[in-house]
């Protein structure tokens, strides 16, 4: 863990100094996340200069809120719970009438949840690239469902949305990943399981 080495010997000390607005407590906060948490902006972002943007924006927040924080060992999904509502929001104002009625016709397999299997061998960089191309409203519901484990339910809220329409963007945009994969020969007959991307 990445600390101060000024009083920050935990967690909960940590984020008491941020609370007090001690600078160093402030910038120790800022490291501990961003390497991780970039790395989730980058899933919802179509290029690294928009993941920056919604990291910033992000931390922003985190900053204006850390007084909500009243346990602070739960700060780890607090500020991943704050990213993604961020990146939500981002894609919100740029990018969510894009395609996310659209209709693809695409001949691959159907992605059967039940039958996933892991992906040990595959170039993660390379599947985020993969990921970052998709249309903004199948990128957006794949990361929530199969990555950070939302359900159609929580989605449909998130996003404003019904949760048949989740449901008809992840079939759609499972598949159209699928194609883009297969098409650059990472996959052929395998399966995706959730949390492995």
């Amino acid at each position: 863990m990445l600390f101060s080495k000024r009083r920050y010997n935990s967690l909960t000390e940590l984020v008491e100094g941020c609370q007090r607005r001690e600078r160093k407590a402030q910038n120790a906060f800022y490291e501990r996340y961003q390497g991780k948490m970039l790395g989730i902006c980058r899933r919802y972002a179509r290029t690294l200069s928009e993941a920056e943007d919604i990291f910033q924006e992000a931390f922003i927040k985190v900053f204006k809120k850390i007084d909500d924080l009243h346990t602070p060992e739960s700060a780890d999904s607090w500020v991943k719970s704050v990213i993604i509502r961020t990146a939500l929001s981002y894609y919100e104002r740029t990018t969510k009438k894009e395609l996310l009625s659209a209709q693809i016709d695409l001949n691959v397999q159907d992605w059967d949840s039940s039958e996933f299997t892991s992906w040990g061998h595959v170039d993660i960089e390379l599947v985020v690239k993969v990921l970052s191309d998709l249309p903004g409203g199948y990128r957006t519901i794949i990361n929530l469902y199969l990555i950070d484990g939302y359900n159609h339910t929580e989605i449909a809220e998130m996003l404003g949305i019904e949760p048949s329409t989740s449901k008809s963007q992840l079939m759609r945009g499972k598949k159209l990943l699928i194609k883009k994969l297969q098409e650059i020969g990472i996959i052929e007959d395998e399966r995706i399981q959730p949390g492995r991307l």
